[in-house]
């Protein structure tokens, strides 16, 4: 290549005419298109996965109000590098321009550092447009999330992304196969900047040759390429979530999908073990006990054995529990009764089941008509009525019943 410029700069759209994915957000009538096009001052993020568009969306709805824009990461930003921002801001405002304070990765920013920014989004000095790879929810603090809208991106489209990577190599006159292209989707996983990354490598490698590209020859530079995983993020508790779904559906097949993306993506098998233990009790319980003996046992071996063999225990294990019967009604009859012991306190204890180490309290009638196998009041008089079991058991019956 003939340029120090990256590719995904050099390819980068300058306006939604040229701009690849996210129908839904930039297609006419799209919130979005709407934004941009109608020159429309919001404050917002943009949450996706990486490579989806969200600085290159940043930057069009920049030229598209006419606005001096401020790029920071958040990584390596802090309240003197947004100081800077807001003062140059309020020289701008009294010229009537507005500016864009483009914060990628804003999850990365702590509470102090996002409140720094309220004042200044709520009166308008910025514009804040926040990027990031994270649920807002949970990553942004309410009272500034509350002054933000949100709008979700996709991963591109496989026919898209072959568009963006058939640009990259027709910009650097370059051939490549078709076989070849579809391999560089598959590893780019919708993800445009990884994909224009491979496009650049392919071509300083295999330029001078003057022959197409193969899948082969694509093959022979890629080992492998990592799952994009975060052990933090919404993937993690995605995955896990879809793990636990598919062996509480007694799906073995789809459990041992979600159990191998965890252990190709380097999630700690203490973590799915420790979940396996969970699961045991709360949702094979009294079915089958044994389901607790061999998750325990799973749990040691991998503290034992050790990855990459214990990955053979924790499949053992994954495939025994979503084939064992299920029994919630133990965790569901504890529910009940947390929320009973929340409502009602510390209910008086029946006197018959008080100890009587004294002469006093013996008189008193502590122990008085106590019997290990008879049917005598245990429960405090406010919930004697209750049968937590039975009506989990009910419940349970009902749900195995409605699937």
């Amino acid at each position: 290549m003939n340029t120090s410029k990256p590719l995904a700069h050099i390819l980068r759209p300058s306006s939604l005419v040229d701009f690849k994915g996210q129908h839904k957000l930039v297609k006419e009538g799209g919130p979005l298109f709407r934004i941009i096009n109608e020159g429309i001052l919001m404050s917002f993020v943009l949450w996706g996965p990486p490579g989806t568009g969200k600085t290159t969306l940043a930057k069009i709805y920049g030229n598209s109000i006419d606005a001096e824009l401020f790029e920071l990461s958040a990584v390596s930003a802090g309240k003197d590098d947004v100081r800077k921002v807001i003062q140059a801001a309020q020289s701008l405002g009294g010229f009537g321009k507005p500016t864009i304070l483009f914060l990628d990765e804003i999850h990365r920013f702590n509470k102090a550092q996002q409140d720094f920014l309220l004042p200044y989004v709520e009166n308008g000095t910025i514009i804040l447009i926040g990027a990031t790879t994270e649920n807002p929810s949970f990553e942004i603090i309410p009272a500034l999330l509350s002054r933000l809208n949100v709008f979700m991106l996709e991963s591109l489209p496989d026919a898209e992304m072959g568009e963006i990577i058939k640009k990259g190599f027709e910009q650097n006159k370059v051939k490549i196969s078709k076989p070849g292209i579809e391999r560089i989707i598959e590893l780019s996983r919708g993800d445009a900047r990884r994909a224009l990354g491979l496009v650049e490598t392919i071509v300083n490698l295999y330029s001078s040759e003057k022959k197409l590209i193969s899948r082969a020859k694509i093959d022979l530079m890629i080992e492998k390429t990592p799952l994009r995983y975060s052990k933090k993020g919404d993937e993690h508790y995605d995955v896990i979530s879809a793990f636990i779904k598919s062996m509480r559906g007694s799906d073995g097949d789809a459990s041992l999908y979600y159990l191998a993306r965890m252990i190709e993506s380097g999630e700690d098998p203490k973590f799915i073990a420790r979940r396996m233990v969970i699961f045991a009790s709360e949702d094979i319980g009294n079915a089958l006990p044994t389901a607790l003996v061999v998750a325990n046992e799973v749990f040691k071996a991998v503290e034992v054995i050790g990855m990459p063999e214990a990955a053979i225990n924790l499949a053992h294990g994954t495939l025994y529990l979503a084939q064992a019967p299920k029994d919630k009604s133990a965790y569901l009859a504890l529910m009940s009764v947390m929320e009973d012991v929340k409502k009602y306190g510390e209910l008086p204890i029946p006197q018959s089941l008080l100890n009587a180490p004294t002469k006093l309290m013996k008189e008193m009638g502590n122990g008085k008509g106590y019997s290990a196998y008879g049917t005598i009041q245990r429960l405090p008089d406010t919930l004697k009525q209750r049968s937590y079991v039975a009506d989990a058991r009910t419940m349970v019956k009902k749900m195995k019943k409605n699937k």
